[in-house]
């Protein structure tokens, strides 16, 4: 007969070895794909051309943040080639790490909110001034990251620039292209139509610009920008929350198309593009990619989205298509909120890695602001508490 400490330490073995993660992805300015804080590691899973096989390259490196924040956001300042992670720690929340993709090195640097709430907000980072821009409740703040690829002794602040009209109860959708950002699910704005700021000139345009095309829903959602070869974004991805289609936006026509929605239908995944590919990591740490040509719509709307494997074959993740997430069923609260892309999606705490366990059944269940995304099956725990309550008794 067991003894109670011998069954307390086998109900323990049932359940699965876990650490919580909120990672994101990224490109470097050669378009290789990084994905942060997946197995507790950072890897590089190399260009598009190498992402139907293989294994991507570990690139963790000393100084990294844990990846433990909520709501971790990556950005790529093309010019610098640096990736800018905010909300990467949850024990120094303000802090911005910076990592050269060149040199491959971290480094932190220090910030001063001024009482800008980084649990609730949504940001893009303008391509030529490297300025962030982030809306919470209502408020338009900014953060100047110069030509910054390595932290400096000084601490950078958070302004607060102005109040914008869209009131403090909008949960904001944002995007960048051509130095605006665009806003979508503004109230009263209809459908297919976006409110727009110009970086520039500090301005909120009077009037929503229209799209021709497939009208995208005035509701929230997730975006992502298009890089150019040279020059600024002139596209970018939306990805509303009923995942309808992804919505592609050109500011120099006016137009909107649309690819194929993502495999996992989860309103926590992160976003990334490139030149040519749409990129997104979901709950379960799962990457995926559609394939994008500039200006071919008829390309563009009969292409299928495949996971990355190379990331698939480091960090023990598949297709994010086969997990709950996939069937609409991790979804986010209004709480806390923040974006990589913009889109300030409500941030689930994301799982690294596969859950495994010994005599019992493993089943991915996706994530909803902290859930684990890959957790034991609940007969199987249910079945040893049952065991425990029978020796007992």
């Amino acid at each position: 007969m067991f003894s109670v400490p011998t069954l307390v330490s086998l109900l323990l073995l049932a359940v699965p070895h876990v650490v919580y993660a909120d990672p994101c992805v990224a490109f470097d300015a050669e378009f290789n794909l990084l994905a942060f804080g997946l197995n507790g590691k950072d890897w590089n899973a190399g260009q598009q051309s190498s992402w139907g096989s293989g294994s991507a390259t570990d690139i963790t490196a000393s100084g990294r943040p844990p990846f433990d924040g909520t709501g971790t956001t990556c950005y790529l300042a093309q010019f610098f080639n640096a990736i800018y992670v905010l909300n990467g720690d949850k024990s120094n929340p303000s802090d911005v790490h910076i990592y050269d993709a060149a040199a491959k090195s971290w480094t932190t640097q220090k910030t001063n909110t001024n009482n800008f709430d980084l649990t609730n907000f949504a940001a893009i980072l303008d391509h030529d001034t490297n300025v962030f821009y982030a809306l919470s409740k209502g408020d338009l703040w900014f953060l100047d990251m110069s030509s910054l690829k390595a932290a400096t002794s000084s601490v950078l602040p958070w302004t607060n620039a102005e109040t914008s009209p869209y009131g403090s109860d909008y949960q904001p959708t944002m995007a960048l292209a051509q130095n605006h950002v665009h806003f979508i699910g503004t109230p009263g704005t209809p459908a297919g139509s976006a409110e727009i700021f110009v970086i520039h000139f500090s301005f909120f345009q009077p009037q929503a610009q229209a799209y021709s095309g497939p009208q995208f829903p005035a509701t929230h959602g997730q975006t992502t920008s298009f890089f150019q070869s040279e020059g600024v974004q002139q596209e970018f991805a939306f990805i509303p929350d009923d995942f309808s289609n992804v919505y592609v936006i050109n500011v120099e026509s006016n137009t909107t198309t649309t690819l194929a929605a993502p495999p996992s239908k989860d309103t926590n995944a992160r976003y990334a593009s490139s030149i040519t590919a749409l990129v997104q990591l979901d709950s379960t740490g799962a990457v995926s990619f559609v394939p994008y040509k500039q200006g071919d719509a008829s390309t563009n709307s009969a292409a299928t989205w495949s996971s990355v494997a190379p990331i698939a074959a480091v960090a023990g993740t598949s297709s994010g298509s086969s997990s709950a997430a996939a069937s609409g069923t991790s979804t986010g609260s209004s709480g806390s909120k923040t974006s990589a892309t913009g889109s300030g999606a409500p941030a689930g705490t994301r799982l690294s890695g596969t859950a495994s366990a010994t005599g019992a059944s493993a089943s991915t269940t996706g994530t909803s602001n902290g859930a684990m995304s890959n957790a034991v099956s609940f007969g199987a725990i249910a079945g040893v508490m049952l065991a425990v309550l029978a020796y007992l008794h």
